[in-house]
């Protein structure tokens, strides 16, 4: 799947926007991709999300970035032009690319349909094909991918809806059906309301769970509850609420990307059974609780990064 050095008979001119430098401004970027190779699809880009990591690659805030850089990697749009071998995907299919356009092919994660984990992967953007040329995002008029990392949108989701699905939503449902938190009854705790948080609102109160939000801020509260449908709503900060709902949740998913205690939301986890999931970035990396987890002998924590659940909600 390794990208080839572009001539320029094969070179197929783009515009995008792109980050020159660390300061988080987007700029005009004339660029180019690869010809339409046979097992690619190509596709207008009609809608792009903007995720929290699109920030943080932007602003270089893990310091693994380079520039210039075309930020996005939730990408939906209509295919324009397909290769001779493609099997899945016809021109005027309403299609859509993640967080993933590449990998080895070859190693035993690619073997099981878990491209995510392979060693090699190659992200949509803020990454590089092995030949070194750069991957860029889906801030552009147009994109690239090998149908293997292209998804078919159902004609009855709105494209503009379907655009956040591919990050922010397989985020969240990924490890919510992978952990079990899926089942009507149980009890899900959502910390963050915002682009992950709220999704995850919405596929637990679709499985049928009770959900209480957990947020530093109370502004959240209305749109939590009369507009989400949770069930209830805790202030993180609030020792008092805190307390309350201590050994409540058969689960928690943690989707804040900023730097802030995980002990007080061990606490609220059943203990032996209760499952706390992290799929925030924050920039630094957080303390582990390991007393209050052993106390609690809790079933499961995990940390599950974007890059490790993208494909994994298509094989479930």
């Amino acid at each position: 799947m390794a990208a080839e050095k572009l001539s320029e008979e094969e070179a197929v001119k783009t515009f995008g926007w792109a980050a020159m430098d660390s300061s988080g401004v987007l700029s005009p970027f004339e660029f180019s991709r690869r010809a339409t190779g046979e097992e690619d699809v190509r596709l207008k880009v009609l809608y792009c999300g903007i995720c929290h990591s699109d920030l943080g690659c932007i602003k270089n805030e893990w310091g693994w970035c380079s520039y210039p850089l075309v930020p996005g990697h939730e990408i939906v749009g209509i295919a324009t032009e397909v290769g001779s071998r493609v099997t899945k995907f016809k021109v005027g299919d309403r299609v859509g690319v993640g967080c993933m356009v590449g990998s080895c092919g070859s190693c035993q994660n690619c073997s099981q349909n878990l491209e995510s984990y392979c060693p090699e992967v190659i992200m949509t953007c803020a990454s590089a094909y092995p030949d070194g040329t750069p991957t860029y995002g889906g801030f552009s008029n147009q994109m690239v991918a090998n149908e293997k990392f292209v998804i078919q949108i159902p004609e009855k989701l709105p494209l503009d809806a379907a655009a956040p699905l591919l990050c922010a939503g397989s985020t969240v449902y990924s490890p919510m059906k992978f952990y079990g938190l899926c089942s009507p009854g149980l009890h899900l705790g959502v910390v963050g309301l915002g682009g992950l948080g709220h999704v995850a609102v919405k596929f637990a109160k679709a499985f049928g769970m009770k959900v209480t939000v957990i947020s530093t801020s109370i502004g959240k509260k209305e749109e939590a509850i009369n507009q989400l449908g949770a069930d209830s709503f805790l202030i993180s900060t609030d020792t008092e609420q805190m307390q309350g709902a201590m050994e409540t949740m058969d689960g928690i998913i943690d989707t804040v990307s900023a730097l802030h205690p995980i002990e007080p939301l061990v606490g609220l986890l059943k203990s032996h059974r209760g499952k706390l999931i992290i799929v925030g970035l924050p920039n630094k990396q957080p303390e582990l609780p390991v007393f209050s987890l052993i106390n609690g002998m809790l079933y499961n924590i995990s940390v599950t990064l974007v890059i490790k659940t993208y494909l994994i909600v298509q094989n479930i």
